[in-house]
């Protein structure tokens, strides 16, 4: 199942954006991007090392929080206020699958923790460059730049 890259941006991606105080289209276009890229719009993809639509990794989840949340309470309060109150607490990896909110404030984290600098909205190739820098998980064959590239040249069009 995938989702719309118009829908996940409009309903997804710019609230959560929004709610984290950031209002930036490069910001927007790269998690859009890095959804696509990763899982291909599907929340539920198996299709790498990672969980969900960013395939973000258990990993990266926990480094997210213990490396930069960790140090930025008020940031950490509102990103952990994205998640569910209980299934958090048993098992906050599952968030990454199933809430598709949160899971895009911890792929902005990422992002954050990873110091990438935001290009212009328009410069896809330094988005990409960003996502391989700061996201890849490097399990791409040669040439997954501008994979990355022509995910977010389709999907904003279709955004």
């Amino acid at each position: 199942m995938t989702i719309n890259a118009a829908d996940l941006m409009q309903l997804v991606i710019l609230p959560t954006l929004g709610y984290l105080g950031v209002e930036s289209e490069a910001a927007s276009k790269l998690l859009l991007g890095t959804a696509a890229q990763e899982s291909k719009l599907d929340p539920f993809c198996n299709c790498g090392q990672g969980i969900g639509i960013y395939q973000i990794t258990s990993q990266q989840h926990r480094a997210a929080w213990d490396e930069y949340l960790a140090f930025r309470p008020d940031l950490a309060s509102s990103v952990r206020g994205l998640a569910s109150q209980h299934q958090f607490l048993k098992n906050p990896d599952q968030e990454l699958l199933l809430n598709l909110a949160y899971s895009t404030a911890i792929a902005w984290i990422i992002y954050l923790q990873a110091d990438c600098q935001l290009p212009e909205a328009d410069d896809i190739d330094a988005l990409s460059e960003c996502w391989e820098n700061s996201f890849c998980h490097h399990q791409y064959e040669t040439g997954h730049s501008q994979d990355f590239v022509n995910c977010v040249q389709s999907c904003c069009a279709a955004a």
